[in-house]
């Protein structure tokens, strides 16, 4: 069973790795980094309930800040390569929905593009 530095250190890490994200991406202001702390905060109290849930929390968190993202800015992360070639403004997605290791991947490809906490500028 998980302790409380295991849920702690799991939640600081899937902080860092999206506010890395919105970062590479110029995305990271004030009130996106709000929306961040909200799913932090929302994912601690799930993993109070279900602490053997920490390999999922990265991921959980990642397409709890899209979908909040996406109701009040817009789509994000957009597939920079689509984009570049033919100016589809699509968002990647956080694959597997429920699983370890999260990567952010072009829907329209199927090609993996970062894992999540490494999307490039």
């Amino acid at each position: 069973m998980a302790g409380m530095s295991d849920l702690e250190a799991a939640l600081h890490t899937a902080r860092a790795a999206i506010l890395a994200d919105l970062s590479a991406r110029d995305a990271a202001d004030a009130a996106v980094v709000s929306l961040v702390e909200d799913a932090v905060t929302h994912r601690r109290w799930w993993l109070e309930q279900w602490p053997q849930g920490t390999e999922y929390v990265l991921g959980l968190v990642a397409q709890d800040v899209q979908d909040a993202l996406l109701e009040q800015y817009g789509r994000w992360p957009i597939c920079l390569d689509c984009q570049a070639a033919d100016g589809d403004l699509h968002a990647l997605s956080v694959e597997p929905e429920l699983g370890p290791d999260p990567h952010w991947v072009c829907g329209k490809r199927g090609v993996v593009v970062a894992p999540v906490g490494s999307l490039a500028a």
